[in-house]
């Protein structure tokens, strides 16, 4: 079961492109307070045409088709304020860059941001789920157990696009208790259950197997935990690794067709945006030797495909190259004034790409770590070696998602959330994938400037 699958996501974007084009009849209405002529319409629908794929691209990238947290109501005004601000921009560049479209809609424009706001508005707050008839969600209960589960949980049942509502969790860890079954039973007739999302993969399940069996004449549907965790969630569940998941899930055979494109993907993307750090570098010296003098890069030693080292490339941000050691052997290492600006807008990122055009690195992939730190978090997480298995990134998918990132310094438990990302991205990984990515990686860097 996909709580988002791909007819949802059709309906929202059918939805979208519909309100957008509703909006603009109503803009022109407003604008000449008339109905416009089928001439009038037609001059402005098809430059505006254009604009609608462009539109969608941007709620795209701004994670308007997510399946998560970012789609809840409390979250939908701003994000579909900010999204429609960037698209009132870039209307405004396209009509006035490419003049022989024949209309400059200045008030227009305006109309349209405030009436397209408030129509896009309503139609994810109650169109969608009207279209849907997601009037009443399925009611399930939940047996499980850990963390996992109560994030699952809370997720679930505070995010109205799922079609679902947990009425009840049944903790796993119980199993064996006397009356388990019985207690379980009670919820499914009395709360009208018709959906048993259960860990298939906990040690106490067994059991209870022969109980669920029986529930499918009762015309109950189950589905698996971990794979409605990670549908949502864009990771792996933690407790799910152990060595049967690896060899069912991971491969390292060669992907002919993705390698190839993949690799275009790093040439051809790489190529024009070394043009940034070409153009920055004489202020970037300049800065720098104004402040201390030093260097104005560094290589550093990283751990690449099949834990290969390999040496990357940046502006220095700090006053010395530790290398990831970061008890230095007594020495005090800080960030640069001018380093801290060069990361703030990531430009010390951007002499990588010379490694991305020598194939050490891809543009995505997992970042790649110190050797330092790849010792120490070999040993006290599970699986870590896992992630080298493919070449390390300069974006990824644990660098869009992941909330908190392990930064200068050893972090185990985030560390491994980050590895919960990075396998996710292992086993799924695909071309159209990759694009997503680098569209989100994109909006990371547009917002950095923009600040």
């Amino acid at each position: 079961m996909s709580l988002l699958n791909r007819k949802e996501f059709l309906i929202l974007l059918l939805g979208d492109l519909c309100f957008f084009a509703v909006a603009l009849w109503l803009s022109l209405v407003i604008r000449g307070l008339e109905i416009p002529s089928a001439y009038f319409l037609q001059a402005h629908l098809l430059p505006f045409g254009l604009l609608f794929v462009l539109w969608i691209l941007v709620f795209y990238i701004a994670g308007l088709y997510e399946r998560h947290t970012v789609v809840l109501q409390s979250k939908l005004p701003s994000l579909i304020a900010n999204t429609q601000l960037v698209n009132s921009a870039l209307a405004t560049a396209f009509f006035y860059l490419i003049p022989f479209l024949g209309i400059t809609p200045k008030t227009t424009l305006f109309i349209y941001l405030l009436v397209s706001f408030v129509l896009i508005l309503f139609w994810r707050v109650y169109g969608y789920h009207f279209v849907t008839g997601r009037g009443r969600p399925n009611n399930a209960i939940l047996i499980g157990s850990g963390s996992e589960m109560k994030e699952l949980l809370e997720e679930i049942n505070n995010n109205p696009i799922y079609n679902l509502k947990f009425v009840s969790s049944v903790d796993l860890s119980r199993a064996d208790e006397k009356g388990f079954w019985d207690e379980v039973l009670s919820h499914v007739y009395a709360e009208d259950v018709s959906i048993m999302v259960i860990d298939l993969a906990h040690k106490n399940v067994e059991p209870i197997l022969p109980h669920l069996y029986n529930l499918i004449f009762s015309k109950i549907s189950f589905i698996d935990m971990h794979k409605i965790y990670e549908d949502i969630f864009n990771r792996v569940p933690l407790s799910l690794l152990k060595y049967d998941w690896f060899l069912e899930n991971i491969s390292t055979q060669p992907r002919g067709g993705y390698d190839i494109l993949k690799r275009l993907m790093d040439i051809v993307i790489s190529i024009p945006l070394l043009v940034v750090p070409i153009i920055t570098f004489p202020f970037v010296l300049l800065a720098v030797k104004l402040e201390d003098g030093g260097p104005i890069f560094t290589s550093q030693n990283r751990i690449g495909r099949n834990n290969h080292p390999i040496r990357i490339l940046k502006f220095r941000t700090m006053l010395f190259n530790d290398n990831g050691d970061w008890r230095n052997k007594g020495m005090v290492n800080k960030v640069t004034k001018v380093g801290n600006f060069l990361r703030k807008t990531r430009l010390d990122e951007f002499p990588q790409l010379w490694n991305v055009l020598l194939s050490d690195i891809s543009l995505i992939g997992p970042r790649p770590e110190f050797p330092e730190a790849v010792k120490h978090y070999t040993d006290e997480i599970p699986y870590y070696g896992i992630r080298h298995l493919i070449k390390p990134g300069l974006s990824g998918w644990a660098q869009i998602y992941q909330e908190r990132h392990p930064h200068h310094g050893l972090d185990a438990l985030e560390t491994a959330n980050k590895l919960s990302y990075d396998l996710y991205y292992i086993k799924n990984r695909s071309f159209l994938l990759d694009v997503k990515i680098a569209l989100r990686t994109m909006e990371t860097l547009t917002s950095i400037a923009g600040r």
